[in-house]
């Protein structure tokens, strides 16, 4: 690492960017959300006829909030002289403390979703255009590697074969508090099933390209950076991350109708949040009118109503289109997978780069290297997206 600049010229840099690196320690929202009661409440929903909103319980989060933004807007900021990286870090500042408003307000309904809308934004109307283009779709018919034959244990030592291809060591724990079937919390580098999940043969597939592809993929190039930022993540990054990593599900071959009919319907859900629906609503509109199975309402529903109403999920079908047309163009993907990194960002990626402040990805997403999706449908499809 001598080629990397630590000299004084940069050294108020690397003070900031660690005092930061100290701070954000606690606020990994994913860690909060997922209610601890998901399986209690679902049985009461469902015995209810579908009659009955939701109580959710949440972990109790382990930081003063007051405390931590103040330490957060006391860095001195104007001591970095380069303006585009000054003005990275004015914004990492504002983000981080949206993400601690999120969680200091999470169960606490309209509050809780006014921090996520600052935080996440909401669907556009071009958005919702593209999540019902999507639903005009056939799926996939007959597909043997859709059916659920694998429990989590099983799909545990898929994800330990998968991960040989990268030489990088992490955790994966089996949790019954979870709202999807895996994620991947990056300042543990642990990557979490959900201990009741069936998991398909495809959902395999599409996960393990999906979260170790490319989530650890970039939170380990995140870690080799000499700035910590890389790590703890740049503002804005999900839109960036997920699209890149529903873009691998693509580049393996993984990616299918129904899987991007899902990331349709999350759309679908968090827009009902701002017309003020309550749980019930939000699966009724599912479940009734798009006539989506019980289970699978229920999961997206619990998804974008945890904490109050959480608008994340709107993210992934738009942050696909984005890195779809960012990599039809020929543009260069390292770049996006250097850590928790945002497409808006690159050129100041560039720019720390070309000062020795950061370095090239040494992990890449194998999916990218080869095309295997065979699949000339999906193809039409992300073209016409708008």
């Amino acid at each position: 690492m001598s080629h990397i600049k630590t000299t004084t010229e940069f050294k108020e840099l690397f003070d900031i960017d660690a005092n930061l690196h100290r701070l954000v320690r606690d606020i990994e929202l994913l860690n909060y959300i997922n209610p601890l009661n998901i399986a209690a409440e679902k049985k009461k929903f469902f015995s209810a006829k579908y009659n009955y909103e939701p109580q959710f319980k949440y972990p109790k989060k382990r930081f003063n909030g007051y405390k931590l933004h103040r330490l957060f807007f006391s860095q001195r900021l104007e001591r970095i002289a380069d303006d585009d990286i000054r003005q990275l870090y004015e914004d990492i500042i504002y983000e981080y403390s949206g993400l601690i408003e999120c969680i200091e307000t999470i169960g606490q309904g309209r509050k809780f979703y006014f921090n996520s809308l600052k935080s996440f934004g909401t669907p556009t109307e071009k958005d919702l255009d593209n999540a019902k283009f999507l639903l005009r779709f056939d799926d996939d018919p007959n597909r043997e590697d859709m059916l659920p034959k694998f429990d989590a244990q099983q799909a545990k030592e898929v994800f330990e074969e998968f991960s040989k291809r990268y030489d990088f060591d992490y955790n994966i724990k089996i949790s019954k508090n979870l709202s999807a079937a895996a994620m991947v919390l990056n300042n543990t580098q642990t990557l979490v099933l959900r201990k009741t999940h069936s998991y398909s043969k495809n959902q395999l597939d599409v996960l393990t390209n999906h979260e170790i592809g490319v989530h650890m993929v970039t939170t380990f190039n995140g870690l080799l950076q000499p700035l910590k930022v890389f790590s703890n993540g740049f503002p804005k990054n999900v839109e960036t991350q997920e699209g890149l990593a529903v873009y691998s599900e693509f580049m393996s071959g993984s990616l299918t109708i129904e899987r991007l009919k899902e990331l349709a319907y999350r759309v679908i859900a968090v827009d009902t949040l701002i017309k003020g629906y309550a749980f019930s609503d939000t699966f009724d509109l599912l479940h009734r009118h798009y006539k989506l199975n019980r289970d699978k309402s229920f999961a997206i529903t619990l998804r974008v109503h945890r904490g109050g109403g959480f608008t994340k999920d709107h993210l992934y079908l738009k942050g696909l289109k984005n890195i779809y047309k960012y990599a039809s163009q020929g543009n260069d993907l390292g770049v996006l997978l250097t850590g928790k990194v945002d497409l808006q960002y690159r050129n100041t990626i560039n720019k720390l780069q070309s000062l020795g402040l950061a370095i090239p990805p040494r992990y890449f997403t194998d999916a990218y290297e080869s095309n295997d999706n065979k699949n000339p449908d999906l193809d039409f499809i992300l073209k016409g997206l708008k």
